[in-house]
This record gives C-alpha cells, structure tokens and sequence, in this order.
C-alpha cells in the first residue's frame, strides 16, 4: 500500500466530521484555529527580531497578543472556564513542579506535578 493510499484509507471522512460536529465543538475549533494563526504571527515577528537583527515591532507584539487573547477568550466562554481559575491551576502546577519557586531543568524533565508514568 503506498503513503497516499494508506491516508486516504485512514483518514477522518469530512462528511463524518462536519454532519456531527456541534455549534459549540466548531466554535472551538475556530478559536483554537485562530490561536494557532496569531501565535504564529507573533513567532514570525521574533523570529525576525531575534535572527534577522530587525527591530522588534513592539506595536505589532501588542496587536498579536491582543488578537491571542481574543481568541483564547472566546474558547475560555465556549468551554465555561473562567481565566482566573486558569491561572490559579497553572499557579498551583508550576509550584508543584518548581517547588523552590526556581527553574531548573531538573525539576523540568522530572515533572513532580505529573503521576509517574504519564
């Protein structure tokens, strides 16, 4: 079996996907589509900062991660999450994981905030 036969054999059926897909499962995926889209704006304006020496656009950073946090609001409201709990979960993980409130590598590939095996 070649490559293009194999994906076209395994591959989701579009009809599958779009006759059973909620309002609010298609919501979701535009919003995560439109975070993908913005973060990689933003990557390309690093990007060029950081290899190609340009001078970082700072008015074109803020209009980036204002775009980002539009997107990420709008999935926080179609999920029913609130932003502070967010940040509280990630709070609570991180000191978990950085108990000494100091980065290391260490404790970044050990993952104490993670069960042994996951």
């Amino acid at each position: 079996m070649t490559h293009k036969e194999l994906v076209r054999n395994l591959k989701k059926k579009p009809q599958e996907i779009t006759l059973n897909m909620t309002v609010a499962e298609a919501d979701m995926i535009h919003m995560v589509m439109g975070i993908c889209g913005e973060t990689g704006e933003l990557l390309d304006i690093i990007k060029k900062h950081t290899m190609y020496k340009k001078p970082l656009d700072m008015q074109h950073v803020v209009e980036e991660l204002g775009d980002i946090e539009f997107y990420l609001e709008g999935l926080r409201q179609t999920l029913g999450v609130n932003r502070d709990v967010i940040l509280a979960e990630n709070i609570k993980k991180l000191s978990k994981r950085y108990s000494d409130g100091v980065y290391s590598n260490d404790a970044a590939i050990n993952r104490a905030d993670k069960e042994k095996g996951q």
